[in-house]
């Protein structure tokens, strides 16, 4: 295990919903904590911010040189789910990209990375990505797996799920959405409901993190971080009309579902041999907690 006291780690996209939760984490465990972004948040604890844009090769190795951190963990990323074609340069750049320019930065280096992939990503060579960031995470992968096996980097790849929680500001993910339309009095618009989802919470998540860096068995693995359970979209969005007591319908087929959409649910045994790491939030506690956080927003704002 890492003496946590004065580690030095550096977290890339530390401004982001699943970074600025394991930033403040590690500040608990008494870590050194390095935040680097392209846009930066004001201080709020003890981290340094470095502002940096990893899809650049040189200021990527420069930012290493600084920083010589003991660990990394690598969330920096473009998300989206959208199947539209101008989007690819951006998730091979964001995802990609910038992936192999850390782990290139990396090499021959005393460094233990963690990287934050996704459960979206290929599984064998007989699946078909379906959208570009599902493409670029699962080159990402594959490039951080040959960095390690061909040069040793220290490396592992966690496979996240749908993660959700307090915190979470993107409102265009289903749980937000449906979250701040019942606390603003109006319907859901979604699609079917059909879709079954592996939902888990951002404390386990960070967890994960956690465990992944304090483990000894976890380089050049990759690993699933979900509940290993699915949960259609449909029965998700009626917990949480009941759990806000409200009276709404959701309006079902009001939008169109996307295109090659499936279930991606997290094979949790390879995580808990390695990593010793697992769910520990039930979906109804979550969501609990994520409503009262929303409905704690939006009455400070009123």
């Amino acid at each position: 295990m890492p003496q946590w006291q004065g580690t030095r780690a550096l977290v890339t996209g530390a401004s982001g919903f699943i970074g600025s939760h394991l930033a403040r984490r590690l500040e608990l465990l008494g870590a050194e904590v390095h935040a680097v972004s392209r846009r930066p948040r004001p201080r709020t604890g003890a981290e340094i911010w470095h502002r940096c844009d990893l899809r650049e090769a040189g200021p990527t190795a420069d930012l290493l040189g600084t920083i010589r951190p003991g660990l990394i963990f690598h969330l920096a990323s473009e998300v989206t789910g959208t199947r539209d074609v101008g989007m690819v340069r951006a998730m091979l750049d964001g995802n990609l990209v910038a992936a192999v320019n850390l782990l290139t930065a990396a090499a021959g280096q005393p460094v233990k990375l963690v990287f934050a992939g996704s459960v979206e990503e290929l599984r064998s060579a007989d699946c078909v990505p379906h959208s570009p960031y599902s493409a670029a995470k699962s080159a990402a992968s594959i490039y951080a797996r040959l960095f390690h096996h061909l040069w040793s980097v220290d490396v592992s790849v966690l496979r996240i799920a749908m993660v959700y929680g307090p915190g979470q500001r993107d409102t265009a993910k289903l749980v937000p959405y449906v979250t701040t339309e019942l606390l603003n009095g109006r319907a859901a618009r979604i699609g079917s409901g059909s879709r079954l989802v592996d939902w888990i919470y951002i404390d386990d998540v960070i967890e994960a993190f956690i465990a992944a860096a304090e483990s000894d068995r976890a380089a050049g693995g990759m690993y699933d971080v979900g509940s290993g359970v699915g949960v259609s979209i449909r029965d998700t969005v009626e917990l949480l009309h009941r759990l806000a007591a409200s009276p709404l319908t959701p309006q079902y087929g009001a939008l169109p579902d996307r295109r090659l959409e499936r279930a991606h649910i997290a094979d949790l045994g390879p995580t808990g041999a390695a990593l010793g790491w697992q769910p520990r939030t039930p979906l109804v506690d979550g969501l609990k907690n994520t409503i009262a956080w929303y409905a704690d927003q939006q009455h400070r704002k009123s």
